[in-house]
């Protein structure tokens, strides 16, 4: 039976800018459910002594989780997957009415060339979705859009107690392959 498996893509520039930015608006805390999108972030907020990275069992817990970071007097960040952007709807809700500063990156599925029908129709609704929960999106197709478009979604989080994505596009991050 054929499996869906993430290979880790080599790690590239918008890989790094991703780190770099977080870096640069003071991110303390790096929230995630494990992603091959995210892993070079990922490895890089594992190996810095000022990053606590929290690995989590669902994305829903890491929007609890940096609304007490906040509340800590620290920013923070959550990682996730396009289908995981399903399982955080009722807790956005957390946001919306407490007005903390939400800062999310989504690696997308369900778009250009996915070859897993069970991952197209949230990738399909991701974008329209977080919108109807009041979180400002924009879309990174290119590499050299992530660096800016990220700290541009940054300063608006932070700056404005606001929730915004960043939704890194499919065809950024590459095709995915079936392994047989």
């Amino acid at each position: 039976m054929p499996l869906d498996i993430e290979k880790e893509p080599p790690a590239s520039d918008w890989q790094t800018d991703v780190f770099d930015v977080l870096k640069t608006h003071d991110i303390k805390h790096i929230v995630y459910v494990p992603d091959a999108g995210h892993s070079v972030a990922i490895r890089m907020a594992e190996a810095d002594a000022d990053i606590h990275s929290v690995v989590l069992t669902t994305e829903e817990e890491g929007i609890g989780y940096l609304a007490g970071a906040w509340l800590g007097g620290e920013r923070g960040a959550l990682l996730l997957q396009s289908s995981g952007v399903g399982n955080c709807i009722n807790t956005l809700a957390l946001q919306a009415c407490a007005r903390f500063p939400l800062l999310m990156v989504v690696t997308m599925r369900g778009e250009w060339a996915e070859f897993n029908g069970w991952q197209t129709p949230m990738g399909q609704a991701t974008e329209g979705t977080l919108r109807q929960m009041g979180v400002m999106t924009w879309k990174a197709d290119q590499p050299e859009d992530v660096a800016p478009l990220l700290h541009g979604a940054a300063t608006m989080a932070f700056h404005g107690d606001s929730a915004t994505a960043l939704l890194l596009s499919q065809r950024l991050i590459g095709e995915k392959e079936w392994i047989k």
